[in-house]
């Protein structure tokens, strides 16, 4: 389990060793990766690095090439599905945390139908489906009879919800689930502490251990990611490097996704945000990308429509598209977001863009085997 990995190594000492690579030692990584020569995690710590920022052209270009090498030009396209905005946990930073007296809404299966015959319509076959963190209210029956009503819509759905056991998580594969998005938030553990004070999510071990108990389940594609903004973003790459190292190692049966998301504004009244510029969140991802050849990069409707113009070809692989972060959003429902969106285009206006720039938007790509 990651957690026995996590616990050999110290937040701020990691911050401080990301912070000590040369420029030399960055030229020696991307001189590596040129060539066509194995990366260590030392090579990655110097790609993160803020002397990388010198050299963010030859990443972007390295990026762009070996995306292309591993992935084509096709860009695949997903949009989230809400059930519910119904949580016991609270978060600070979030929207639906338990703290924000907020009406809550939690789909029934007419609701869900309804939303569910809007997206199709619009061709999408990704699905994402996120909750709260209220067992009560969306206990496991609940998300498998969802389930099993979303995948006589959709080829692919995918889980965002809170983190489960093993047994539970084999339940939602056999109920049609073929993908898990599990974000740590951050691996800073003073961090996790000051901002997530009451309900599930704030075991910290637990919430750590969730993508190996999504391997062991043997999911088609687990997802993991660190909120950017939450704790020093240097250390917090730092652990999603060695996270993603981890799962790679261990469960060959899975692909695996990262995402970079970035806070966004949300019900509450928190402030407490560590910036994170444009040029640092390009450089982590192109860093990701040339360490992490064969790993899905996600980039979400939180950014701008600038950025996610620009960075199509330089090592994304998925993007979200129309995305509404409330439940029953699609429908017009009326119920809070659980965070902002930057990018407000439909998916026909984000696939014309994408098309216009080369590449080829992917709305299916999978489909159950037929035994």
């Amino acid at each position: 389990m990651f957690l026995d990995l996590f616990n050999q190594f110290d937040f701020r000492s990691s911050i401080s060793e990301v912070k000590s690579k040369t420029k030399l030692e960055v030229e020696i990584a991307l001189s590596k990766a040129v060539n066509g020569e194995r990366l260590e995690f030392i090579d990655y710590l110097s790609l993160i690095s803020p002397n990388a920022n010198f050299y963010l052209e030859e990443m972007a270009t390295l990026s762009k090439e070996i995306t292309q090498e591993r992935f084509g030009k096709t860009i695949q396209l997903y949009m989230p599905m809400y059930l519910s905005n119904e949580c016991r946990s609270s978060c600070l930073y979030c929207g639906f945390s338990f703290e924000n007296k907020i009406p809550r809404k939690t789909l029934n299966e007419n609701e869900i139908r309804k939303e569910a015959e809007i997206l199709s319509k619009k061709g999408i076959q990704h699905l994402l489906i996120l909750t709260g963190e209220d067992y009560s209210k969306t206990p496991l029956p609940y998300l498998t009879d969802s389930v099993k009503i979303l995948k006589e819509y959709f080829s692919s759905v995918s889980i965002e919800i809170y983190p489960m056991d093993t047994t539970d998580y084999l339940q939602l594969i056999q109920a049609g689930v073929d993908g898990l998005a599990l974000y740590q938030e951050t691996y800073d553990r003073d961090t996790y502490r000051k901002y997530h004070l009451r309900g599930v999510k704030k075991d910290m071990d637990y919430r750590l251990n969730g993508p190996d108990r999504g391997g062991l389940a043997e999911f088609r594609k687990i997802g993991i990611g660190a909120l950017l903004g939450l704790a020093d973003p240097l250390g917090e790459m730092f652990f999603l490097g060695l996270h993603a190292s981890h799962l790679l190692e261990k469960y060959w049966k899975t692909s695996f996704q990262i995402s970079l998301p970035r806070m966004r504004p949300a019900k509450g009244d928190f402030h407490s945000v560590v910036p994170v510029s444009d040029r640092e969140f390009a450089r982590f991802l192109f860093a990701m990308r040339i360490y992490f050849k064969d790993i899905g990069i996600v980039l979400s409707t939180r950014e701008s429509v600038s950025l996610r113009n620009n960075l199509i070809g330089l090592g994304i692989t998925t993007m979200s598209a129309e995305s509404k972060t409330e439940p029953g959003g699609y429908s017009e429902s009326g119920e809070l977001e659980q965070f902002e969106t930057e990018d407000k285009r439909s998916l026909i206006d984000v696939m014309r863009f994408i098309r216009e720039k080369g590449y080829y938007p992917v709305l299916k790509d999978f489909d159950n085997a037929i035994v």
